[in-house]
């Protein structure tokens, strides 16, 4: 009976996670769909084709490649923390390349049709996202794969990144959701009321892209799934602590 339970556990947990893959793989198929479909596809020469890019780079490099990055941690609970942090790391630098070949695309084809910029709720909450997933990246790679702080400080910021990670997946799915919306307004309006088949699939990307994000909050949060402490890596940690600090492997 009490051999079952964590067995049970860690089959739910695969499950979940086997899940939160098909809707996050889902919504970039399907945004690619949708763009391919009905918006002409993709192209670089600051047509309408090259805007395409953008809501496939962000759902591709700011949603799924960024939720997949937090979600290391917990898949490869049993690995060692330094490869899961340069796994981590690695994939938030992939989005946040693929992230600026989407805003680039946005602003590229804004500039050539002479469309304003930054004036919407989508583009301030957009930027203020890219912004901050920004900043998270370089601190991140300052606190913990590149450490050039103390170990009280990194550990007083952990939970600070942690909460911070979570927060700007939730605003990357916000953003997301405002652009759909912004995007159908300005394209089909006069028939989206109308269960338009283009509009009923932007929709439907929409309520996948929120599954995913509700899943990899609760895969996160969830405490049955956090990495169970090492004792050596511990052991190290106190170490390394010790012989670059100063302090004593006892001191609290």
């Amino acid at each position: 009976m009490d051999e079952s339970s964590p067995r049970n556990g860690r089959t739910m947990f695969a499950c979940l996670v086997g899940v939160s893959q098909v809707l996050g793989l889902a919504s970039v198929v399907l945004t690619g769909v949708w763009l391919g479909q009905y918006r002409g596809g993709f192209a670089w020469d600051a047509s309408p084709q090259e805007f395409n890019l953008h809501p496939l780079c962000m759902v591709l490099g700011l949603v799924f490649l960024q939720g997949d990055a937090i979600l290391v941690y917990r898949v490869f609970s049993n690995e060692a923390k330094k490869n899961v942090k340069i796994l981590h790391g690695v994939i938030h630098f992939f989005a946040l390349i693929i992230s600026i070949v989407g805003f680039v695309a946005v602003f590229d084809v804004h500039r050539a049709s002479k469309i304003p910029d930054m004036y919407s709720l989508h583009s301030w909450c957009g930027m203020a996202t890219f912004i901050l997933f920004c900043v998270q990246w370089v601190v991140g790679l300052m606190f913990f794969l590149f450490p050039v702080t103390s170990s009280w400080l990194r550990a007083a910021y952990l939970p600070i990144h942690v909460f911070c990670g979570l927060v700007l997946l939730v605003m990357c799915i916000g953003s997301c959701l405002t652009g759909i919306t912004e995007k159908l307004l300005f394209t089909i309006a006069p028939t989206y009321s109308l269960f338009a088949s283009e509009g009923v699939m932007a929709n439907v990307l929409g309520i996948l892209l929120v599954g995913y994000g509700v899943l990899l909050v609760y895969l996160v949060t969830k405490e049955e799934y956090r990495r169970p402490p090492n004792p050596e890596e511990e052991s190290l940690s106190v170490h390394f602590k010790t012989l670059t600090e100063g302090e004593s492997p006892t001191s609290p």
